[in-house]
């Protein structure tokens, strides 16, 4: 015989990074982040701003509130810190939003920093309005239940990628990306060389550069193929 589960599997206790480290990322563009991470990390392509979202970091907060659902959702709200990142799975489902400026308002109202799910949100007008920072995979005016099963502070995976409570998340115009906790001070760690050769390339660039060294080495190496 099977159990009903409960509504909610919460768990409240997960280790954060510093604010050191967060501040670490902060203001940084994803392209620099992704570099760092040795070139993977953001979430599909798909989720975007919505409303005219403006950048963000901070520390994950996952719930999975599967499609038509939003009580997980709603259950971030009792556990979430200042400067949380809501990462919230909904299975990709996009017949119904996840939610709406009402709750956006309620999470801005706490000191959380930003959402993101791979599922749908509506209200684009309000959302705008609220100013808490909202990505999405697309925006519909149905709405959902309230019913679970759910979980807040679980692992999920949003996007093709694995999100876990206490990963850093950083977003800005091009998407979001994922630090995870085991890789957040060896990313750090690289992040001055990343921006040390986007700032000398970009000077390059700007100075006239056409065909960059590498293209070059394999042209003169002879490793094409002409055949015209």
């Amino acid at each position: 015989m099977i159990v009903d589960p409960p509504l909610l599997t919460v768990r409240r206790n997960f280790t954060r990074p510093s604010a050191q480290a967060v501040g670490a990322f902060a203001g940084l563009p994803t392209g620099f982040v992704v570099d760092a991470l040795g070139g993977r990390g953001a979430l599909d392509g798909l989720i975007k701003p919505i409303g005219g979202a403006d950048r963000f970091c901070g520390v994950a907060l996952t719930c999975a509130a599967g499609p038509a659902d939003n009580l997980a959702v709603f259950g971030t709200l009792a556990v979430a810190r200042k400067g949380d990142i809501v990462i919230a799975a909904a299975d990709g489902f996009s017949r119904t939003a996840v939610t709406g400026d009402l709750l956006l308002g309620m999470m801005k109202n706490l000191g959380i920093a930003g959402f993101v799910t791979d599922g749908f949100v509506r209200d684009i007008a309000g959302i705008r309005s609220v100013g808490l920072p909202c990505f999405a995979a697309g925006v519909t005016p149905d709405s959902p239940a309230r019913n679970g099963p759910g979980s807040v502070g679980l692992p999920i995976v949003v996007g093709g990628v694995a999100v876990a409570s206490g990963d850093i998340v950083v977003a800005d115009e091009d998407g979001v990306v994922i630090v995870p906790a085991a890789q957040i001070e060896a990313t750090i760690a690289r992040l001055p060389a990343v921006k040390a050769a986007e700032a000398a390339l970009d000077a390059r660039v700007k100075a006239g550069l056409v065909i960059p060294e590498f293209l070059k080495a394999m042209i003169d190496g002879k490793r094409f193929l002409e055949i015209d």
